[in-house]
């Protein structure tokens, strides 16, 4: 028999999507939709159309996210904000070694420092949490990731507005180049992580997934320093097209999920080594793993096709063809078959556990080479992201 609670939380669920929200979840869209309107009048002369309905786009999807996943407008309040309050403080790109909140803070170089901190002290708290069954390190983890994150997006909106302080000419969009692009990557996966932390209430795989985002941090550090590639320079003809703002960011969620469905692989196949002790630890179940694997695949696996078509329709109108295989477009089509077999054979033969475990595991080493590998190792009409 059904419970007061029990009846309640079903008539709850059974209203429509809309009349289950809040007068703060109205709320709170109003207020981002006046911010994109009053960006779309201020930096009217710098966006054409195209660009235009990118930003009243990205408000429907800013909208839809915090709508789905309450921490999200928190998050993507005090981003904006700190965004606006470094925007503010920038008379000129001096500001960035004289202004202590941007030297120290805010600007687009201590931002991304910042995540180069948070995110590998937050795998190290996690697997600390993990070992010692602590919740409150699992929290903590959590909180660094969530700082981490939102250090990464604000690195990146500075950084958009400091290319406009070198010139209107050098003003673009900060997903140009390796640099920008693995700051992306590390800030999507953190992202895309927390929201599976949210929904599965577990932290215990927060670990597993910094291991990747660790990783690319520290390629990131080596980049800055080694080939001083903070440095903003102008953009190539080869990259000036507004497909670049949706293609670029597209391909980053699906390259975020398909790590993040690798790790929890690693997890799934720890455990089922080691299954008795890690259970205790507190890792989730084989078949919340195997769920989440295949959540995370089918999440990548949309975007990289949409990313996929975004890229033809880019191609056609830089160089006259969709497709002309080229090495990164070749790789992509690799990708694009590999997941794909992931995703049937999962529907069609029911395929679960180890073997879909190992197959994410190498999935994650496909996608990274198409999306360095092919830089280093190949050249063709894509090579414009060398080291």
């Amino acid at each position: 028999m059904s419970t007061p609670q029990e009846t309640l939380a079903t008539r709850f669920d059974e209203r429509g999507f809309f009349r289950r929200l809040s007068w703060f979840d109205w709320s709170w869209a109003a207020a981002f939709l006046v911010g994109t309107v009053y960006a779309s009048v201020h930096f009217a002369q710098w966006m054409d159309g195209y660009e235009q309905a990118i930003l009243y786009l990205s408000w429907v999807m800013l909208v839809a996210v915090g709508w789905m996943w309450k921490p999200a407008r928190a998050f993507s309040i005090v981003v904006a904000l700190l965004t606006l309050f470094a925007v503010s403080r920038y008379p000129d790109l001096q500001a960035a070694q004289n202004d202590f909140f941007l030297n120290y803070l805010l600007s687009s170089q201590s931002a991304i420092m910042w995540i180069c901190a948070l995110f590998p002290a937050a795998m190290v708290v996690y697997f600390a949490g993990l070992i010692a069954n602590s919740p409150f390190m699992g929290k903590l983890g959590s909180a660094f990731t969530w700082a981490a994150s939102g250090a990464g997006f604000i690195g990146l909106l500075v950084r958009w507005w400091e290319s406009y302080l070198i010139s209107p000419d050098v003003g673009r969009i900060p997903v140009t180049n390796l640099y920008e692009v693995f700051v992306l990557f590390a800030m999507t996966t953190g992202l895309i992580y927390l929201y599976y932390e949210y929904r599965y209430r577990t932290r215990a795989l927060g670990g597993f997934v910094g291991i990747i985002i660790t990783a690319s941090i520290g390629f990131l550090l080596w980049y800055h320093f080694d080939r001083q590639a903070h440095e903003i320079d102008p953009l190539i003809p080869a990259l000036q097209s507004w497909w670049m703002k949706i293609h670029v960011p597209t391909n980053f969620v699906a390259y975020g999920a398909f790590a993040i469905s690798a790790m929890i692989g690693v997890a799934y196949l720890v455990q089922a080594r080691f299954s008795d002790a890690w259970k205790r630890r507190g890792l989730p179940s084989a078949e919340v793993m195997d769920d989440l694997m295949y959540k995370n695949v089918a999440l990548g696996f949309a975007f990289f096709t949409v990313a996929t078509i975004l890229g033809a329709f880019w191609a056609a109108d830089a160089w006259g063809g969709y497709w002309s295989w080229d090495p990164k477009e070749t790789w992509s089509l690799i990708t694009w078959l590999n997941y794909a077999a992931w995703l049937h054979l999962r529907f069609t033969k029911g395929w679960r556990g180890t073997p879909m475990a190992w197959w994410a595991v190498i999935g994650l080493f496909i996608v990274t080479f198409t999306f360095l590998g092919v830089n280093i190792f190949l050249s063709g009409l894509h090579s414009y992201g060398e080291l």
